[in-house]
């Protein structure tokens, strides 16, 4: 008896370990995600597809290194309005330095995470890398779903969310922002006063002038100098009679 028991109670015990060792893998944690990688803002809109110009724009700034950076230094976020292949393909484009590209590009950048659904409680003018104020006026209003944007040259709205992840937004902009500061045209500067020219006529005119003022003085001397003459003449004679009247 004790020998046909033994197959059965050792089988018994391997039954039951077996379902202890299931329960132990199932209350077991998770083996915890690994840690993300830096947020690379060139390698978001690389995988977008339209954004070519805007890339290039960033590395020639050499402001995607700095997002780059910012992202991993700061608990802000960042929002970034990507302008389209096509926004610039539209844009009437002109000579710019590279400080004004610097300042283009960083215009369309604001130093803070602003979800999609909190551009109702943003405050108007929205301050961007660039800066704020009369220099780089940035203004976003909300009608409904709609998130418009004016800088008083441009007036587009976001047509698509790129990339968010609670740290970082990207939205697709359709025209490229144009701060007033660099796109505004400047008044050309005063030309000087022509210098005024006389006619013929006039400069005849003014000769004819100066010669009778000529003519003027000269009848002029000549008068007083009959008259000195005539003086003397008469004091001669005056002294001639007195001397035969003696």
């Amino acid at each position: 008896m004790k020998q046909q028991n033994c197959p059965f109670s050792l089988s018994l015990f391997i039954f039951f370990f077996l379902i202890q060792c299931i329960i132990s893998l199932a209350q077991s944690p998770a083996p915890a995600p690994s840690p993300r990688g830096p947020t690379n803002v060139i390698k978001i809109l690389k995988k977008a597809g339209e954004f070519k110009v805007f890339i290039r724009l960033l590395k020639t700034t050499q402001l995607d290194s700095n997002l780059n950076s910012q992202l991993g230094n700061t608990n802000n976020g960042l929002t970034i309005f990507a302008p389209s292949d096509a926004a610039f393909a539209s844009l009437k484009t002109r000579t710019l330095s590279r400080q004004e590209k610097v300042e283009l590009a960083q215009f369309h950048i604001v130093p803070t995470f602003i979800p999609a659904t909190q551009f109702d409680t943003v405050t108007n003018p929205l301050r961007t890398h660039a800066g704020s104020g009369n220099r780089f006026q940035f203004n976003v209003t909300t009608n409904g779903n709609l998130v418009n944007i004016t800088t008083g040259l441009t007036n587009t709205t976001i047509s698509d969310t790129v990339y968010t992840d609670g740290h970082l937004a990207i939205y697709k902009v359709d025209k490229v922002l144009l701060p007033l500061d660099i796109f505004t045209t400047q008044p050309p500067a005063a030309a000087p006063a022509p210098a005024v020219t006389k006619t013929k006529e006039e400069s005849a005119a003014a000769n004819d002038d100066d010669d009778d003022s000529d003519v003027k003085k000269d009848k002029s001397g000549a008068v007083s100098l009959a008259t000195d003459y005539n003086l003397v003449l008469f004091g001669v004679i005056g002294i001639v009679a007195v001397t035969f009247s003696l």
